[in-house]
């Protein structure tokens, strides 16, 4: 008897714990606030990883199956874990409160794991039926804790899958307006042609409250960590990159006494807020690498890399500042850190998110 009450509140504890961790990530909705899930997608993620890691020239593309395995993976954790629970509540009533209509019954865990699948499964079916109030309370209680959870299921993968279509919007739109190159400085030549800054603070504000989208699905929907494209363009840590990149330009190396409005402009500020704080989550919540410090030669390429952006805008009549270098080389180390870590996480090369690091070069290498 003893042992048949604590199954039972242990099952009872068992469902009461899953149904926390589904209330805190699909409902409650913040980055780490899961019980269960963010452990379960991090190990699931490790374990991709590994494989991925194993998998030489194929690494990013098994990497790229990361995040729509533990969506899956995810709801049969969830499923499994209520299931469990409800069998550990069923077990002691089979052939007493719970009996089928006819023959003898069974009363082993597999059989209670059947009859507490089918209590909580909107379809029901299965031969077994509840005799007396507690059992039919049982099983009403299961039908509607199934019923609910399939529901909220369901919205969130919309709500995940809605969010990753904006971001990779997002991504597309900028990767388009640099031409296709990921350079900053190519997509501010193309936001002032010729010097005009008639359209570039309300293009640029635009990006802003794209970016604030992005930033808050990824605060809400921690599973957005994990969906990782080939195409690099995609990268949430270029697409970021690109973004502080040309505020850092607009700011270091646009001429201030003709360009002052567009550079104390809000959008701007907005612009690089919004992809600092969308940086920092990931770099927070997400399983990063350790990276180096910055050392002589990544500062005489952050000199090149502006020389590079600096002759780029100048080709396209955008005046320039005279010296600008070391504040643009001090505005990339605030956040370039978090890059190198983030990004080689997902599979992508360092490269591949700083577009100018191919054709600058650093000496010695």
């Amino acid at each position: 008897m003893r042992w048949t009450i604590v199954e039972q509140l242990s099952g009872a504890a068992l469902m009461l714990l899953f149904l926390a961790d589904i209330f805190l990530t699909i409902l409650y909705a913040r980055a780490g606030t899961g019980v269960l899930a963010p452990r379960w997608n991090r190990c699931v993620w490790a374990l991709v990883k590994a494989v991925a890691d194993r998998a030489g020239g194929r690494r990013g593309a098994i990497l790229s199956l990361a995040g729509p395995l533990i969506v899956v993976t995810l709801i049969g954790f969830w499923a499994l874990g209520l299931t469990l629970g409800a069998a550990l509540i069923i077990q002691p009533e089979l052939g007493r409160a719970i009996r089928p209509s006819s023959g003898g019954a069974s009363t082993d865990f597999v059989t209670a794991l059947l009859v507490a699948g089918n209590s909580l499964s909107i379809v029901g079916g299965g031969d077994y039926v509840p005799h007396g109030a507690g059992a039919r309370l049982l099983f009403l209680f299961d039908s509607l804790v199934g019923a609910s959870v399939l529901s909220l299921v369901l919205s969130y993968l919309v709500q995940v899958y809605s969010a990753l279509r904006e971001r990779n919007a997002l991504a597309l739109t900028v990767d388009l307006m640099t031409g296709g190159t990921g350079d900053a400085s190519w997509m501010l030549a193309r936001l002032m042609p010729g010097g005009d800054t008639g359209n570039v603070v309300g293009e640029l504000g635009n990006l802003a409250r794209t970016l604030a989208q992005v930033k808050e699905a990824h605060h809400f929907y921690p599973l957005l960590y994990y969906f990782r494209f080939h195409e690099p363009l995609y990268a949430v840590s270029r697409t970021s990159f690109v973004l502080l990149d040309l505020a850092a330009l607009i700011e270091h190396a646009l001429d201030p006494r003709r360009y002052e409005p567009v550079i104390q402009s809000a959008a701007v500020a907005a612009l690089y807020r919004g992809a600092r704080l969308l940086l920092d989550t990931l770099h927070s919540r997400f399983p990063t690498v350790s990276s180096l410090q910055p050392d002589d030669a990544e500062m005489w390429r952050d000199r090149q890399s502006y020389a590079a952006a600096v002759e780029v805008l100048a080709a396209h009549g955008i005046a320039t500042a005279r010296d600008g270098a070391n504040g643009y080389g001090a505005a990339r180390q605030e956040w370039r850190p978090m890059i190198r870590r983030v990004a080689p996480v997902l599979g992508y090369a360092i490269d591949e998110i700083d577009t100018r690091e191919a054709t600058v070069g650093i000496p010695g290498r």
